[in-house]
């Protein structure tokens, strides 16, 4: 039987490179976001998990579905799947990591090795779109 986590993520490209973040004691990086909570919707899961890693505010109204994608889980046993809900969109504030977060980087296709299989579909879509150098 597989199990599914289902995550929400923000992604934010600027000049070639994407956002990512690494959480305290963790080994790869991650587009950042979460899993939702309840019933929260993605916007609202969205909403909460950029401010909670990186104390700015996304933009409601900016926001836009990047697309959704499924790979096996980094750190998880076979059949686990991470499910990743994408979405761009503006923000206010100045990014900052939070205290869960150990440090924020601004990654390029070549390094698509330091992120799990999930994240890696991600930067394959945004490379072959020439959003990520």
């Amino acid at each position: 039987m597989s199990v599914l986590i289902d995550t929400v993520a923000w992604v934010r490209v600027e000049n070639g490179r994407i956002l990512c973040a690494r959480s305290r004691g963790k080994d790869v990086y991650y587009i950042p976001g979460g899993k939702r909570e309840g019933g929260e919707s993605d916007l609202q899961t969205l909403l909460r998990e950029v401010e909670e890693e990186l104390t700015v505010g996304v933009l409601p109204a900016t926001v836009s579905h990047v697309g959704t994608y499924e790979a096996q889980a980094h750190g998880h046993s076979d059949g686990v799947v991470v499910r990743m809900s994408c979405y761009a969109g503006d923000y206010r504030g100045t990014l900052t990591a939070s205290s869960e977060i150990e440090e924020i980087a601004w990654l390029s296709y070549l390094d698509r090795a330091q992120v799990p299989p999930v994240d890696q579909l991600l930067f394959d879509e945004l490379k072959a779109s020439g959003e990520l150098d």
